[in-house]
């Protein structure tokens, strides 16, 4: 980040703000991401210590960061909309955003089958090997990202712009939704591969790939939280 100065009709607090959203939006600082300590972005921004901690809370007030005393602060969204969502979900049914899930991503993976580019399957192909390392690899918050960006990546094949946008700002209520289901601890007998939705993507099978995206979620019911994915 370059060093800011205050223009005339622009508070300096306001050109932190924006430096520090484009560093969350552009992907650079991911969400669950630590950012730089305020001394580090004082320094790296050359503007007042005061300053930089009103943009930080200010974003914290946004819902795109949260401060954790003694610990930091964390990246907890990509966007205001998106830590709207996160705030307004946080204590909804499992059941429901499975639901949610499945209806959002067996559509996409339909669209999937019929717009992907060749670009498209390559980074399905690498984002299907990522989540299979990470789940033998056995840290269960690596699996959780992995798994979401291959979701993420069935979207963005889909070239529907509202619905990966939609997608996006839904990304943490969907992650939490993840973490509960894998838990601390990864299962060997509970990995459930999704080969099938990018044979289906690949083979423009645009039924079979819907299918295969809602059968991975499955749902959940009031007794058992835990889903087939």
């Amino acid at each position: 980040m370059a060093p800011l100065t205050s223009p005339r009709r622009e508070p300096l607090a306001d050109q932190v703000i924006a430096q520090l959203r484009a560093q969350i939006t552009s992907g650079e600082w991911p969400v669950g991401s630590r950012i730089p300590t305020e001394v580090a972005l004082v320094e790296q921004l050359g503007v007042a210590r005061n300053t930089v901690r009103e943009a930080v809370r200010a974003l914290a007030h946004n819902g795109l960061l949260d401060i954790r005393q003694g610990s930091g602060t964390y990246v907890l969204a990509t966007s205001e909309l998106a830590g709207v969502m996160h705030r307004r979900f946080a204590d909804a049914e499992q059941a429901q955003v499975a639901e949610l899930r499945a209806a959002l991503e067996s559509s996409c993976a339909r669209l999937a089958a019929a717009r992907r580019t060749e670009r498209d399957l390559e980074l399905l192909e690498l984002a299907s090997a990522r989540r299979e390392d990470a789940w033998f690899g056995g840290d269960a918050e690596a699996f959780v990202q992995a798994d979401a960006a291959f979701h993420q990546a069935v979207v963005a094949a889909s070239h529907n712009e509202v619905m990966a946008a939609l997608y996006a700002d839904l990304g943490e209520v969907l992650r939490a939704h993840l973490r509960k289901d894998v838990g601390p601890v990864l299962s060997a007998d509970r990995y459930v591969p999704h080969a099938d939705i990018l044979t289906a993507i690949r083979e423009r099978d645009g039924e079979r790939a819907a299918a295969q995206a809602a059968s991975v979620i499955g749902r959940c019911n009031a007794d058992d939280l835990a889903l087939p994915r």
